[in-house]
């Protein structure tokens, strides 16, 4: 659409008023305010959704496989290196280690315990979880697996139990060995090798890694472990990979095979549900404020019937009054969706900040580890859905304006003029 000087002209002065027009300017300003709030509001809220989900879902995948094959509760036999063999040459299959897992009480040597999940993994298993060699905050993993009495533990762990890395810590098995005098748990001493931050407060306060041979003397596995692990080169590509590793499994034995999908799968369906419905329930914002701007250029328009009455008594068109309106009115929706666009993108790219000045503030915590499972407030800005919700901004502004302007050119001069 080609707008004429005239009508630019025209347009612009309507957009600052006069003094007798003082309430028509605030209502075109609440309509302004409206729209750029909501399109922020709607990008900085999608964007933290997104950023929580990623954030969950690379800490989930980083720390659990991507795809476990057991034996329904029971050890695989102490035959699963052949198998081992098999899955490892799978293409898209970084990795296959066996692992063993079970519950445990852990004991400080000043008295403090916790419930923890154990995992025995080898050395080289450990150091091809990036999580945890990247989030090792003290210690190291050089000396894990070589005297077996190795333990990594996580953060809020340790200073919960109040210990450090060169500490020891019982694990006590409630499975156990029979006796005359009943079954008597295991029990192993391990001294804390490493200490990691994987940020997640599951992770951090309830995991354990100790060499898996230990692990097997501990939970009474023999020679067999809990699972063999498997890493993927891409972890959404599960549907190739469970058809190949399914190929795989012997026919004549019951193994069960799940994936991480699978495993957290009312998580993943209750982060996509409820990022939908937020899509949704916000969206509602910017149509509201498109009813604002309705509303101002009816307003507009009531009051400018004289103007409008002379300007058509002078030649101009019925298009070019409401191209004039349409102008005024648009122009309010585009430049604050526009505005809400940076707003939104400054705001999410320094929420960490802003949620740090407001904790300053307020003298409280915002957002806590132990609800929300993160340490920090991630955001992750897409640009598909950022460019949707800027486009739904600006369509339904110049939506709005298309009733008005067509009901200021539709005004006859007479009409108009009658009572003046």
């Amino acid at each position: 659409m080609i707008f004429s000087a005239f009508e630019r002209m025209v347009a612009w002065r309507y957009l600052r008023a006069r003094r007798r027009e003082r309430f028509v300017s605030v209502i075109a300003g609440f309509s302004f305010t409206g729209i750029m709030l909501g399109v922020a509001t709607l990008i900085i809220v999608m964007s933290v959704m997104n950023g929580f989900r990623a954030e969950l879902l690379d800490r989930v995948m980083g720390v659990n496989a991507h795809v476990v094959i057991s034996a329904f509760g029971e050890p695989l036999e102490p035959d699963y290196p052949d198998l081992q063999a098999k899955l490892a040459k799978i293409p898209g299959v970084v990795y296959a280690e066996p692992m063993v897992e079970g519950q445990a009480m852990a004991v400080s040597d000043r008295g403090g315990t916790s419930g923890v999940v154990a995992r025995g993994l080898s050395q080289s298993a450990i150091s091809q979880r990036e999580i945890l060699v990247n989030n090792l905050e003290n210690g190291d993993l050089s000396s894990f697996g070589k005297d077996g009495d190795e333990i990594l533990i996580g953060h809020r762990l340790a200073a919960k139990l109040g210990i450090g890395t060169g500490s020891n810590l019982r694990l006590i098995s409630p499975t156990g060995n029979v006796s005359p005098f009943g079954t008597v748990p295991r029990t192993k001493t391990f001294r804390v090798a490493g200490i990691f931050n994987v940020g997640m407060y599951e992770y951090d306060s309830g995991f354990v890694y100790i060499p898996i041979t230990t692990a097997q003397r501990l939970f009474g596995t023999g020679e067999g472990v809990s699972a063999l692990e498997l890493l993927l080169a891409d972890p959404n590509a599960l549907v190739e990979a469970r058809a190949a590793v399914q190929s795989q499994l012997p026919r004549d034995k019951p193994l069960r095979l799940y994936d991480w999908k699978t495993a957290n799968a009312a998580f993943v369906q209750a982060l996509q549900v409820e990022r939908n419905v937020m899509f949704l329930i916000l969206s509602m914002i910017i149509m509201v404020a498109a009813f604002n701007i309705i509303s101002s250029m009816i307003m507009l328009v009531q009051d400018k019937g004289r103007d409008i009455a002379i300007m058509r008594a002078m030649g101009a068109t019925r298009g070019m009054i409401m191209r004039i309106f349409f102008l005024n009115g648009a122009s309010i929706g585009v430049t604050g969706t526009l505005a809400g666009f940076m707003l939104g993108l400054a705001f999410a790219k320094n929420i960490d900040t802003i949620k740090g000045w407001l904790e300053a503030l307020t003298g409280g915590e915002l957002f806590s580890a132990e609800i929300y499972f993160l340490s920090k407030l991630p955001a992750k800005v897409d640009s598909f859905e950022v460019v949707l919700v800027v486009c739904m901004g600006i369509t339904l502004s110049i939506l709005a304006t298309l009733y008005p302007s067509w009901r200021a050119g539709r005004l006859q001069p007479a009409e108009a003029l009658r009572y003046e």
